[in-house]
């Protein structure tokens, strides 16, 4: 292993509820209704891949920008509301990489907005090496861009590099990036089908760096 590299959403920060609940709201605000289970499918995608599909499905008026433009003002102001800190053992698994040596790295479906919104409410922006976002590569999860570009960043082989993931799209954008993968099964990411990430598991603490090293051996 000579580079970890995070996903942020349902990994870093529970954040799928807040991103559910504004979407809910913002499909609303432009006069449509629409459900959590369907909103689910989702998960892993960038901002204007979701709603390019959403648009034409439910033929809205409104452009993918606008939509977007609203939708992202009103879940960073959400998100400064909260009172949330990172998921139980991102703080531990941040210092045992640290303590290891091992560079880190961030990348996101999400907007660069949203990404430093949360890194900085968290106070964690300078753990992280370097920082790519799903809308800065030619395409998003479940394409392997983001990743790719995080280990070029890095300057690392993507084969020698762990991500840690809880959706289905960023289970496939890992594995098409030929690196190894762990499923973090968080239930507030919703129906995930994490089956194939080399390694499933439901708290992160059950991580153990020392353990990924050895398995490099």
């Amino acid at each position: 292993m000579e580079a970890f590299i995070f996903d942020m959403d349902g990994v870093i920060i529970d954040s799928e509820p807040l991103h559910f609940e504004v979407d809910i709201h913002t499909m609303k605000h432009f006069g449509i209704e629409i459900t959590q289970t369907e909103l689910e499918r989702f998960v892993g995608m960038t901002n204007p891949e979701m709603w390019d599909i959403l648009t034409r499905e439910y033929q809205m008026r409104q452009s993918v920008s606008e939509i977007i433009e609203y939708q992202l003002s009103l879940k960073i102001e959400r998100l400064r509301s909260l009172d949330i800190g990172p998921i139980d053992g991102i703080a531990n698994l941040i210092s045992e990489l640290k303590r290891f040596r091992i560079p880190m790295a961030l990348a996101s479906s999400s907007p660069r907005a949203f990404i430093m919104a949360v890194l900085q409410k968290f106070g964690i922006v300078g753990e992280f090496a370097r920082i790519v976002s799903g809308e800065e590569v030619n395409k998003g999860k479940p394409a392997p861009d983001v990743y790719l570009e995080a280990a070029k960043l890095l300057e690392v082989r993507p084969g020698q590099c762990v991500v840690l993931e809880d959706s289905m799209h960023g289970v496939a954008a890992a594995k098409a990036a030929g690196m190894k993968c762990i499923g973090f099964d968080n239930p507030n990411s919703g129906n995930q089908d994490l089956s194939n990430a080399d390694v499933i598991v439901t708290s992160i603490r059950d991580i153990r760096v020392e353990e990924l090293l050895k398995q490099g051996d």
